[in-house]
């Protein structure tokens, strides 16, 4: 495997963003969910406009993990009124590390969270928090792995179809 390069993105990877995104979510969640409601998903979040309003707004970051000129993953970071839920002004919330299914345990998501552990520090953030699928126990595993503890519980809307994501926080040092 060639190194992996993580760079901060711009409203011109757009398209690179929003590709990574539905390859991903898909790759991750389409045997469990119905066509329909990835299909609904993949429209309303990885739609152009949505995706360049979300890397203009300057409350949230993006990342891009690149093995030479190929992404393979990407994470996004919100402070403020970006976040989701809590827009608590001291934590930073994780909302996505996606990794493509062919760079799964090649330490990718590790590098990406960890770039979302510096954005954190250089915020002054006090913790990190998310939100992720009870039944993506591979997410689940890594987030323990990394001194994430469940902390409360919220909906998460796929299409039509409610599921339940577990919220996690860590506190930082």
């Amino acid at each position: 495997m060639a190194s992996i390069i993580i760079n901060k993105a711009s409203a011109e990877d757009t398209d690179c963003i929003q590709k990574l995104g539905i390859q991903t979510f898909t790759e991750t969640f389409a045997e469990d969910n119905t066509e329909e409601a990835m299909e609904k998903y993949l429209r309303e979040s990885f739609n152009t406009e949505k995706v360049r309003s979300e890397l203009n707004n300057p409350d949230s970051h993006f990342y891009i993990a690149w093995e030479e000129d190929n992404p393979v993953g990407y994470l996004k970071v919100n402070c403020s009124k970006a976040q989701t839920e809590l827009q608590d002004e001291t934590s930073l919330e994780i909302e996505r590390i996606y990794v493509k299914k062919s760079h799964h345990g090649q330490k990718v998501g590790q590098l990406l969270y960890d770039q979302a552990l510096k954005t954190a520090q250089h915020l002054n953030k006090s913790y990190l928090w998310l939100g992720v699928w009870e039944e993506n126990l591979r997410a689940l595993n890594f987030y323990r792995k990394n001194g994430f503890v469940e902390f409360d519980k919220h909906t998460f809307r796929l299409g039509d179809e409610e599921q339940t994501d577990l919220m996690m926080k860590k506190i930082l040092d």
